[in-house]
């Protein structure tokens, strides 16, 4: 059975639950409190010296940080991952673009204002944040106005990689008011078979 780490307010975690769940992998789900230094410590570094969740450990006992290689492991031969060579490019591509432009700044903003509720304190910070959450998102309406979902017309963990945050940006300070195909992106994601709500 599969072993997942988490902070079961993370995106990043999420993203590995919602996908095993519609895969059917049964999986054991181990917290660890970021905000409590939990995986800062001699016996979470020796699973992850990146101190960082999640983490996905096989049945083997093989470790997996990072949550979109993770994710990438769990939909190979599944109907999360596309068969075409260049859709499965593709997926990588939105893949890469989540996580350098999209979590970085989405993400990040939610986490200061409603996981460690210290808004004030980042004020500045988070307008650079919300600006560039806000250009990601712009490219993610135009791609979404002609497409049902982000590859090849068909939902895969490309979808997941980017529903993860962009379903709780409400909770970065950012408005989804003026994205119309975002918006009804992230109804057809939560109707997918399988799906499971975030929880935290």
């Amino acid at each position: 059975m599969f072993t997942l780490y988490e902070f079961s307010s993370s995106g990043n975690c999420y993203k590995l639950r919602l996908a095993m769940a519609q895969l059917g992998v049964a999986f054991n789900r181990i917290e660890k409190d970021i905000t409590r230094g939990e995986t800062r410590s001699a016996d979470f570094l020796a699973i992850n010296p990146n101190g960082r969740i999640p983490v996905l450990v096989t049945p083997q006992g093989n470790t997996l940080p990072e949550s979109n290689a993770a994710l990438w492991y769990l939909a190979r031969d599944s109907h999360l991952m596309p068969a075409n060579p260049f859709a499965q490019a593709q997926v990588l591509q939105w893949m890469f673009f989540e996580q350098y432009n999209h979590e970085p700044n989405i993400a990040t903003s939610r986490y200061w204002i409603h996981v460690l509720g210290e808004q004030e304190k980042y004020a500045v910070p988070l307008k650079e944040k919300q600006q560039k959450g806000y250009d990601a998102l712009a490219v993610m309406e135009q791609h979404l106005t002609e497409h049902p979902f982000f590859v090849d017309n068909t939902y895969s963990i490309a979808d997941i990689a980017l529903y993860a945050y962009t379903h709780v940006a409400d909770q970065g300070g950012f408005s989804l008011e003026a994205y119309p195909a975002i918006r009804a992106w992230l109804e057809r994601v939560a109707g997918q078979p399988g799906h499971v709500v975030m929880s935290a």
